[in-house]
């Protein structure tokens, strides 16, 4: 059991970690998650590009030096797993295995070293997996998803009203490697070679849509080259969310010139660069042929989709956004139940107010809160960079670039202050003027009730923000509480009023029911 492991009060005890191993065309790969959960984190992350599907095309069998690698990451990937105190290992193989004249005698091997089964997939089931993988990744997903491995192309719409086990994918025998190799480095002939295959599936109708979700290492370079390309201003990739002419604009660059010499190359894999051109010509003919209007690059793909089949009905319809969050609280704030008490009040508070909130907008607002107290432990000096640290890097999942700068601005803010001398950060960039002053109004929020709950739970609920029958905004302090009341507390409800534009009067009132 790996509670039987010693481990740090930053890991949730009470977590069992498992295991995928991902033997794909190029790369192998084991990620060890910290448990089978709707938005679980990752402990461990080790790639081999061993190459298998190298040559394959050409000689119908994976290379024998190619094999070897694998096999040999396979016995570290074991060993790394067994003193992680990992319970569950699944195992999965794609293209170059299914395909290969040796593909059985590899998987005898993997099995036999591993000691657990392989479960080799089908060019539809792999699409399948990769759509999965988006469901789980983007709240509410509605478009294509491609998925370039070295082997294949596979492609699959994760139209909310497509049920995912029936939803009939394609797969094409497009990958970075064996394109490559097909083309003889040629991409004049490369880019006829993916412009047939498209042809062939001209008449599917089902794989037409707004939004490309791109999945792939390939397509994930391209993304890090794109984002210093454009000098932007966060560099995470899950949910880098372009306009297909941009990105198709680029992508003819990178055939045109040498990308080797641009900006922002040394942040992208050295075996990855020499496919970033034959990643480029089939984004391009995908986002030509479904017609796609953005792009959005996903940082998951088969594996977490893998895993998220598996879970239950009501695991999957958990919000991966705010489980991760509340988690964080678990982890690193004083009281996660005033964390909880945070996000129901500024529920009721952004009423009063007047705001109407969309979906997202709510989520991101509960998140926040959340996310509120993470810092404590850092020098007050520093509470602000840290929580805009944390939050603008973690690996969230269900959230939108421009959601993440929401809590990013509304935590350095509940840190840093409201006043003009704090220049907002960077991230802010990517945020509207709604956005902003969402996240300031937040931000004020929670700067004022800190004063009165000190963050411990049981106070916040007896605090009130309400609209009189006159009109007027009030903030009631029930009488049981107010010897709370003082100089800073009464400058901080000055201050939320000057962020929402209307005043706002103190009442010392009976205890709230």
């Amino acid at each position: 059991m790996a509670n039987s492991y010693q481990q740090a009060q930053g890991r949730l005890l009470e977590r069992e970690p498992i295991a995928v191993i991902d033997i794909g065309s190029n790369s192998v790969r084991q990620v060890i998650y910290e448990g089978f959960t709707r938005a679980p984190s990752v402990l461990f992350n080790e790639k081999i590009l061993c190459g298998l599907g190298r040559g394959l095309a050409l000689r119908g069998r994976m290379d024998e030096q190619a094999v070897k690698s694998a096999l040999s990451a396979i016995v570290r990937f074991r060993a790394i797993a067994k003193q992680s105190g990992v319970t569950d290992t699944h195992i999965l193989a794609t293209a170059a295995v299914r395909e290969a004249e040796n593909g059985p005698a590899f998987i005898a091997k993997v099995e036999e070293i591993s000691g657990g089964k392989v479960v080799l997939l089908s060019g539809k089931e792999e699409a399948m997996f990769a759509g999965w993988g988006i469901r789980s990744g983007f709240y509410k997903p509605d478009g294509i998803v491609g998925d370039l491995g070295g082997g294949s192309l596979e492609l699959i719409n994760v139209r909310p009203e497509a049920a995912p086990q029936k939803n009939k994918g394609v797969t094409m025998p497009l990958g970075g490697l064996r394109l490559s190799e097909q083309a003889g480095g040629d991409l004049d002939k490369a880019r006829e070679i993916a412009r047939k295959h498209f042809s062939k599936i001209s008449d599917r109708a089902d794989l037409k849509g707004q939004v490309f979700y791109a999945v792939g290492g390939t397509w994930r370079s391209l993304a890090k080259l794109h984002m210093a390309h454009t000098e932007y201003p966060l560099f995470v990739l899950h949910d880098y969310t372009v306009k297909a002419e941009t990105i198709i604009e680029f992508c003819e660059l990178l055939i045109e010139e040498d990308p080797q010499n641009m900006a922002g190359m040394e942040n992208v894999s050295k075996n990855r660069r020499a496919l970033l051109p034959i990643g480029a010509i089939v984004l391009m003919e995908a986002l030509k042929f479904t017609g796609a209007e953005t792009v959005s690059i996903s940082s998951l793909g088969v594996r977490e989709g893998y895993l998220y089949a598996l879970l239950d009905a009501k695991e999957q319809k958990k919000d991966p956004l705010l489980e991760a969050c509340r988690e964080l609280a678990v982890l690193r704030a004083r009281s996660p139940r005033h964390a909880e008490e945070l996000a129901n009040w500024t529920k009721d508070a952004f009423a009063a107010i007047g705001i109407v909130e969309t979906e997202n907008e709510a989520r991101y607002r509960v998140a926040s809160c959340y996310l509120a107290d993470i810092a404590w432990r850092a020098h007050s000096d520093y509470q602000a960079k840290q929580s805009l640290g944390i939050i603008a890097n973690a690996g969230f999942i269900g959230i939108s670039h421009a959601g993440r700068a929401f809590l990013a601005i509304s935590n350095y803010c509940r840190y840093s202050g409201l006043n003009t001398k704090f220049a907002m950060p960077d991230i802010a960039m990517l945020a509207d003027r709604r956005t902003i002053l969402h996240a300031r109004i937040l931000a004020a929020i929670n700067r004022l009730l800190y004063l009165y709950s000190a963050s411990n739970a049981g106070i916040i609920p007896q605090l009130e923000l309400k609209r009189a029958k006159d009109g007027t905004l009030r903030f009631i302090l029930p009488e049981n509480l107010s010897d709370l009341a003082g100089e800073r507390p009464n400058k901080r409800l000055a201050q939320l009023a000057r962020e929402i534009g209307e005043p706002i009067e103190l009442e010392i009132g009976k205890k709230k029911r």
